[in-house]
């Protein structure tokens, strides 16, 4: 991990949220912003669009899905920079949404920020850091499906974000609550499915 995982939540919001320009949004104005090399921020920003009003646009959560997955893998990989197909850069979504999304994270981020620390720190690192990014990769496989369940595929990416918020901040404690959301999400989902 880089020594930007020790963003601030609420820097990464305003740094997004500030360079905003135009009536879309794309993918790739996203990484750029953020840095091609920080991972767990751009983890974060993507699984908060799909938690964002942005979700309920059809394909966004699978957008966002597909996105974090690449993430996820080029992370436990160790890539030093992001790469994602052009097919995911160029898509755009509404920057009137992403504001309205960003906006309504911004005070709840606030708050919760002042409880993250550096702690238990050994689990943002190698190969600990596995176990949540696994995780991750693996309930991007069903958020695709959870767009026919409302507000399913918000439910899992906001799982996603807490753990993308733990690595940026490096709080090991926060990842193993996350994990352990990470886990459950997947079954809670199915059992609400198929009942």
């Amino acid at each position: 991990m880089t020594r930007q995982a020790d963003q601030r939540l609420s820097e990464v919001l305003e740094t997004l949220e500030t360079s905003l320009d135009g009536d879309r949004v794309s993918v790739e104005h996203i990484v750029e912003t953020l840095g091609a090399k920080s991972f767990p921020a751009l983890i974060l920003i993507f699984s908060l669009i799909a938690v964002s009003p942005a979700s309920a646009i059809p394909g966004v959560t699978t957008l966002v899905a597909v996105t974090v997955f690449l993430l996820a893998v080029q992370m436990m990989a160790h890539r030093d920079r992001v790469w994602l197909p052009q097919i995911i850069t160029r898509q755009e979504i509404s920057r009137a949404m992403l504001s309205k999304g960003l906006r309504a994270v911004r005070r709840p981020t606030a708050k919760v920020e002042g409880l993250l620390k550096a702690r238990l720190t050994f689990l943002c690192r190698r190969p600990w850091i596995w176990l949540p990014l696994s995780l991750i990769a693996v309930l991007t496989l069903f958020m695709p499906f959870m767009e026919l369940v409302p507000a399913s595929g918000s439910i899992a990416a906001a799982a996603i974000a807490l753990c993308a918020a733990g690595l940026l901040t490096r709080d090991g404690l926060l990842v193993i609550l996350s994990a352990l959301l990470l886990a459950v999400v997947p079954v809670a989902v199915y059992l609400g499915f198929s009942g």
